[in-house]
């Protein structure tokens, strides 16, 4: 599955509303960090088809990131069943990455 691109109109349906883990990517097109781990982040949605990836720019979405607290980027967010289980503020190697999802 490729990453899903969310603008606040469809977060609801396509993350709190998902019946299967999802994790969100909290970026910015400017941030190094971000840039570093993008190519890991559409693996990841590539070769899990059991998840959902999205990714949440954090200028073009300032609501969102301001209702998620996000002070950093990347930060990655897991969901499951409409809730926030994981966070973590960093950039991070793709074991890392997967290891919020268990």
């Amino acid at each position: 599955m490729s990453v899903i691109h969310l603008k606040k109109e469809e977060f609801d349906k396509e993350v709190l509303e998902c019946n299967v883990p999802v994790l969100v990517d909290f970026w910015a097109e400017w941030c190094g960090p971000c840039q570093m781990v993008a190519p890991v982040v559409d693996e990841i949605a590539e070769e899990n088809p059991d998840i959902k990836v999205c990714k949440v720019n954090v200028d073009d979405q300032q609501e969102l990131a301001r209702q998620y607290h996000v002070m950093g980027i990347p930060t990655f967010m897991v969901f499951k069943d409409g809730k926030m289980v994981k966070r973590e503020s960093r950039a991070m190697p793709k074991d890392e990455i997967l290891a919020l999802l268990k």
